[in-house]
């Protein structure tokens, strides 16, 4: 037999540690100065944020009260109130909230758990996923047409309704994926579980699929309601009223009447020149935050509590 020469060997090894060695220490550097950029673009777009806050809080606190949440908007900025906005802001979430979410969830369920894979199915997963993107203002001219338009006789026009109905669309992909994503987190093994003891489809589905995923469903859903009750473009474009001195009443007589919302009545504030004018779109700014932060606030109460409400005793 031939001996081995160790030596030899070893000093072949040699340089491929040394460039094993220095293609890790590439990698490590490269990492690092990774981590320090994606570190530094987040403490930016913090502090950015941190000062529009800071500022819009400081100018609109102060301006807060009874009368500016109780009066109607005025030409005269010291007398100019919320009112109006506050409650169209609202009718627009509720008519989201009855037309959106159960067709939103709806059509998820539908995709996720009873929908066939055929062509037709992945061409309305592949357009969902693509109205998700979609600008607002593109909803805002398809609403235009169709529900101010064309079912002027159902909607009446530039209606609470007509806006409803536009920000439902602008919500609808959101919710769609949400619920499809919350199902596809339930363990297939509650599935099986369900078909072997002899459930149908529809059974399995509503009894034991969608009780564990409707926490996530709920936040998609309050996360979908948020953007639509900041939307600004979608409504001006189906011409939402700037100055509206009367509140909808509170039966189906309301939803066909003309209206404006917080964003629209921040818009043209911030539009006038005069600085009283621009505070006050602080303080509505500042009440819309409010507003956002009670929503989430409630799904994440609801979200927790119907977790605990699955979890084994």
């Amino acid at each position: 037999m031939t001996p081995i020469d160790t030596q030899s060997l070893s000093s072949d090894a040699t340089p491929l540690r040394t460039k094993f060695a220095s293609s890790r220490a590439i990698r490590y550097g490269l990492d690092w100065a990774f981590t320090i950029v994606t570190w530094t673009a987040t403490l930016v777009a913090l502090a950015v944020l941190a000062t529009l806050l800071i500022d819009i809080a400081m100018d609109g606190i102060p301006r807060i009260n009874w009368d500016f949440l109780t009066s109607f908007p005025s030409r005269r900025p010291e007398q100019a109130g919320i009112l109006s906005a506050l409650a169209g802001s609202l009718w627009l979430l509720g008519v989201v909230i009855c037309i959106g979410f159960p067709v939103g969830v709806g059509a998820g369920i539908f995709l996720e758990e009873f929908a066939d894979c055929s062509w037709l199915t992945k061409v309305l997963e592949i357009n969902i996923s693509n109205l998700a993107g979609v600008p607002s203002i593109i909803y805002g001219l398809l609403g235009l047409q169709m529900f101010v338009r064309v079912l002027q006789p159902i909607t009446g026009g530039r209606t609470v309704l007509a806006g409803g109905l536009t920000l439902s669309l602008l919500v609808l992909p959101i919710i769609i994926v949400a619920t499809r994503e919350s199902l596809r987190a339930v363990p297939s093994s509650v599935r099986e579980g369900g078909y072997a003891l002899g459930a149908t489809c529809w059974q399995v589905v509503w009894e034991l699929v969608l009780p564990q995923a409707f926490p996530g469903i709920l936040t998609g859903t309050i996360l979908a309601l948020s953007r639509a009750i900041g939307e600004t473009a979608s409504l001006i474009t189906i011409g939402a009223l700037t100055f509206i001195a009367f509140l909808p009443p509170l039966s189906l007589e309301g939803l066909r009447t003309p209206f404006t919302a917080l964003p629209i009545q921040t818009f043209n504030w911030v539009s006038r020149p005069q600085t009283a004018f621009h505070t006050n779109a602080a303080a509505a700014i500042v009440v819309l935050m409010v507003v956002l932060l009670l929503m989430n606030a409630i799904a994440i109460y609801l979200r927790d509590r119907l977790r605990r409400n699955q979890s084994p005793v």
